[in-house]
């Protein structure tokens, strides 16, 4: 069915948003629907046309560096006059004098608690509801449930004893290391009592304190006979369920059921990668859930196990402190939101000349307006913040850019200055090599920063397109631009007063099967000096919590401050291979793995809508997928194709191929439809194959034009 739309000014605005707007959005908001449209359209066109200059001038650079490779064909990159080209043209600007944030009104969750970051779409309710609840959860379940622990039993449904008890020693072990009993081990105590506002372990038949007192705060139920106890180490607390008559804890003799760890401190609510937002019926399904966060209200009934469950916001956890006194601790995630980037328009509403809104001014607004009810609640932000993170910006002009419009958003919706936080996504190659004026222009209002080393990738291929064949993806990880990247990103922010002010980030662990390898590897972001980084899930979460036990990160900063700087000249380092001489063998396998993940991962956003899907590798690996992978393995595949690695023909038939054992591996999926069956007639296949063969010419190497132009037209056929 066609969309139908109402003039409102100079707007013609979908009947479904503006009803969704009037009727849920400023249902009981401080301002009118009349002044909000009044304001909305003269904001909108006063903020269009820069929108679209500053996209033009991506284009513009790109097409002088790609003529400027074109030229230097053959000769070795000499890196000053690589750089003085650069800056001729405005991509590297000069570098201003030092400076620190002043960034205010900024929530612990953000400035004073490190800790694990989750990443949910938000179209997702139940997947949002989990991820705001994850503040909180089981440490038991999470190690039984993960091949943290292994045993024979790890895969079956029945509880096994010996499993358990394992899940049980690796919580003592660590709490003997970062919450030591003073003279004992917490192995096989007997009981715990709060006694003069200290905590007691009992054992063998004597009386123990911890260590360190001050890691006690607080309790539920009687004081010699707990029901919960609630400790805290770095920032982060720990909640010991004590239930005797529990069934897990039948073989402790401290009658200790379970250990509740305060995992996921913050949430990124996501309406840009990892979801499937095409329309005005998508994005109202996204304002509409963002909404009902920030009002409270939000809730969800599904079944599962063939019982009727509903989930809603988990209450804050209430207990005594350790003074007699009533003890509060947040149950939910600092939730926050990240619109879309300044690329894509919507259809969702046209502007007078008849073009299609800007999507990231529209998400500005209508997200900032549905905020505005936490902002009289203050449940979700303590001190009266808005957190947007903002993804895919092109240097200080864009970064400046965001400023204005949400300058415009406080304006509208009579909100104090600078109440709209910023978070800067440094995922593409002119905000990396221009980041301290990126933040400078955010400065009043700028949270977190964080490294997307995906869609980095992909820019840094996009960007160097002409210069010749990239390295293989795998290498791309020990290539000095990366280390450069990584250590820029957490260079600049400690240098511009971000530690204990705002969140220095790092990237996603993308194998949500593999917690063992996760706690292997991801302790390195914390060695790296982030505060926050980012996981798939609330069991990854709690796992990846305690490493934050491990390292006080705000003492490593301190020695991570004084470090040289990372270099520009690194930075810029583009990952061309010197001698391209891998075998037919060698290159097909790249290919393969990069087609297989590639159409896995379309076929389910064209078919279904999902916008962020595990994927089994070529391997059944299940991966994280989003668009940023999308974006490196199109653009990695599409450089080679141009660089006389392989051919067309070649990619087409491992597309092929690889499309038959997609569709096996999702064989069981009942809305699944079949890319093999015709290949001719299948929009998912066409689109995977676009995405690579016309991967030079799409802005920046972005995946959503493509994607968002054959979702619709799967949307019409389907209709």
């Amino acid at each position: 069915m066609p969309t139908k739309y109402q003039k409102i000014h100079n707007l013609k605005v979908s009947e479904e948003l503006l009803s969704f707007v009037n009727d849920e959005l400023l249902k009981s908001a401080d301002i009118s629907s009349d002044r909000f449209w009044l304001g909305f359209d003269k904001a909108v066109h006063e903020l269009s046309p820069i929108n679209k200059k500053l996209v033009k001038t991506r284009d513009d650079l790109q097409k002088k560096i790609d003529n400027w490779h074109i030229e230097n064909k053959g000769k070795e990159i000499n890196l000053e006059e690589y750089k003085k080209f650069l800056k001729e043209i405005g991509y590297l600007v000069n570098e201003g004098p030092d400076f620190k944030i002043e960034t205010d009104n900024v929530d612990e969750e953000i400035a004073k608690i490190a800790g694990p970051q989750l990443v949910v779409p938000i179209m997702n309710a139940r997947y949002t509801l989990n991820a705001a609840n994850a503040r909180w959860v089981s440490l038991y379940d999470s190690l039984y449930g993960t091949n943290i622990i292994e045993s024979d039993e790890g895969g079956s449904e029945r509880y096994d004893p010996l499993r358990g008890q394992e899940v049980i020693k690796y919580v003592r072990e660590f709490f003997d290391k970062y919450i030591p009993i003073d003279g004992t081990s917490w192995k096989n105590i007997a009981g715990l009592k709060v006694v003069n506002k200290d905590l007691i372990i009992l054992k063998d038949d004597y009386e123990y304190k911890l260590k360190d007192k001050d890691k006690f705060v607080g309790h539920r139920g009687e004081a010699n006979k707990p029901t919960a106890v609630i400790i805290k180490n770095n920032n982060l607390h720990f909640e010991i369920i004590i239930n005797p008559k529990a069934f897990s804890a039948a073989h402790d003799i401290a009658g200790i059921s379970d250990i509740i760890a305060e995992s996921a401190v913050s949430t990124i609510c996501d309406n840009e990668d990892s979801v499937a937002a095409v329309d005005a019926k998508d994005k109202i399904i996204c304002y509409r859930n963002w909404l009902g966060l920030m009002k409270g209200d939000l809730k969800i009934q599904f079944e599962k196990n063939g019982k009727n469950l509903e989930r809603k916001l988990n209450p804050d956890r209430s207990f005594i402190s350790k003074d007699g006194k009533g003890l509060k601790l947040h149950g939910r995630s600092l939730l926050l939101i990240r619109n879309v980037g300044h690329l894509m328009t919507n259809s969702s509403i046209f502007l007078k000349d008849g073009s299609e809104i800007p999507e990231g001014i529209m998400d500005a607004f209508f997200t900032t307006a549905a905020a505005l009810y936490d902002l009289k609640r203050k449940k979700n932000s303590r001190k009266g913040s808005v957190y947007i993170v903002k993804p895919k910006m092109h240097g200080p002009e864009e970064t400046a850019f965001t400023d204005l419009i949400f300058s415009k958003v406080e304006e509208l919706l009579n909100l104090k200055k600078y109440t709209c936080k910023i978070g800067i996504m440094d995922e593409e190659r002119r905000t990396s090599a221009n980041l301290k004026e990126c933040i400078r222009s955010l400065k009043n209002r700028v949270f977190f920063i964080n490294t997307g080393f995906l869609d980095r990738t992909g820019d840094e291929m996009h960007t160097s397109m002409e210069a010749g064949p990239m390295i293989k993806k795998g290498d791309m990880k020990l290539s000095k631009w990366i280390q450069a990247y990584e250590n820029n990103n957490v260079d600049i922010g400690l240098k511009c007063g971000f530690s204990g002010k705002a969140q220095i980030g790092k990237g996603m662990w993308a194998m949500p099967d593999k917690m063992k390898e996760m706690m292997e590897d991801k302790i390195n972001h914390l060695k790296a000096g982030a505060n926050c980084a980012w996981v798939p899930s609330p069991t990854a979460a709690s796992l990846h919590a305690l490493h934050y036990h491990n390292i006080n990160i705000f003492n490593q900063q301190e020695k991570i401050i004084n470090r040289e700087k990372a270099k520009l000249d690194d930075l810029l380092n583009i990952p061309i291979a010197d001698r391209p001489n891998w075998s037919v063998d060698e290159i097909n396998k790249e290919i393969t793995n990069s087609a297989q993940t590639l159409l896995g991962y379309v076929v389910r956003w064209i078919d279904q809508g999902v916008g962020c899907s595990k994927v089994p590798d070529i391997n059944n690996v299940g991966l994280m997928e989003d668009r940023a992978t999308l974006r490196i393995s199109s653009q990695h595949i599409a450089n080679w194709i141009h660089h006389g690695i392989t051919t067309k023909i070649q990619v087409m038939e491992i597309m092929k191929e690889m499309a038959k054992v997609v569709d096996d591996q999702n064989k069981e999926d009942k809305k699944y439809v079949k890319m093999s069956d015709n290949f001719e007639d299948s929009i998912a296949f066409k689109t995977a194959c676009d995405l690579i063969f016309k991967g030079r010419e799409q802005p920046s190497g972005y995946t959503e034009p493509l994607l968002h132009l054959n979702r619709l037209k799967k949307k019409i056929n389907q209709n």
